[in-house]
């Protein structure tokens, strides 16, 4: 049964599906079965796996509206992890849910046919807090959220953090926060430290030891359809999204420890 976990964040240029695209290969690196759902209508998650979202006939957008098999629209990434691409129609994919019923739970009808094939699924969710990013939830066991450390990085997460609650309350009870990893960090900047520190006091016992440097190899790697581990293996941002996979992994098996002992 895989372990569902959606990457949100409603500001843009933290880093999400940067943090997306790589988590999802160094699970996959460590044995894992991984499928990674770009739900962000920008389709930056599928242009970094190799899929280019123009010229593909498999999308999310066609299980979640025409309710295809799931199955039939999962690709093969660059990195080996399965992928259910984005696509240009998934714009408008919010506007047209509207008058569906359950709309909020549309991707969650679309993984649970899919849950048993993996150990974990990543959502890309888009920089909003729309109907799109609900789904992603709704979908989800738990929640990870990149936060940039630069200036105005809490900016908009008390909405976020509403948002969530909100969800657990009314649609899934089961939500939770995994954690916060800090993205785009540069230690020689005293901005960036005083970021870390407030951040942690913010979700005391939920930031990531893994801490994502600011890297200009992290930036090139989705040019070229490439992770950083296919683009360079021995950088820094490499090391530091590998260490992130571990943490999640044992973070796992904590979770799974705690509910057998529970039983």
């Amino acid at each position: 049964m895989a372990k569902i976990i959606s990457l949100i964040n409603q500001k843009g240029g933290v880093g999400k599906t940067t943090t997306a695209v790589n988590l999802a290969t160094y699970l996959f690196d460590a044995g894992k079965a991984v499928l990674l759902v770009d739900l962000d209508p920008q389709g930056n998650a599928s242009s970094g796996s190799g899929v280019d979202i123009r010229n593909t006939d498999k999308s999310l957008y066609q299980i979640m509206i025409n309710r295809n098999n799931p199955r039939s629209v999962i690709s093969k990434s660059n990195s080996g992890y399965d992928i259910i691409s984005s696509s240009p129609e998934l714009a408008g994919a919010g506007v047209e849910m509207i008058h569906l019923d359950n709309r909020e739970f549309r991707l969650y009808d679309v993984l649970r046919q899919i849950r048993t094939d993996y150990d974990y699924i990543i959502i890309d969710s888009p920089p909003s807090l729309g109907l799109l990013t609900i789904n992603g939830l709704v979908a989800s066991d738990e929640v990870i959220i990149p936060v940039q450390t630069e200036y105005y990085a809490l900016e908009g997460l008390s909405q976020l953090l509403e948002t969530i609650e909100l969800v657990r309350e009314n649609l899934q009870p089961q939500l939770k926060i995994m954690g916060a990893v800090l993205t785009m960090y540069d230690r020689r900047n005293r901005l960036s430290r005083q970021v870390v520190t407030e951040v942690k006091n913010h979700f005391p016992g939920y930031v990531f030891e893994s801490v994502i440097p600011r890297s200009v190899r992290l930036a090139e790697a989705p040019s070229f359809g490439k992770s950083i581990l296919g683009f360079d293996a021995f950088s820094k941002g490499a090391r530091s999204y590998k260490s992130l996979a571990k943490e999640v992994i044992q973070r796992t098996k904590s979770e799974e420890k705690k509910k057998k002992f529970i039983v």
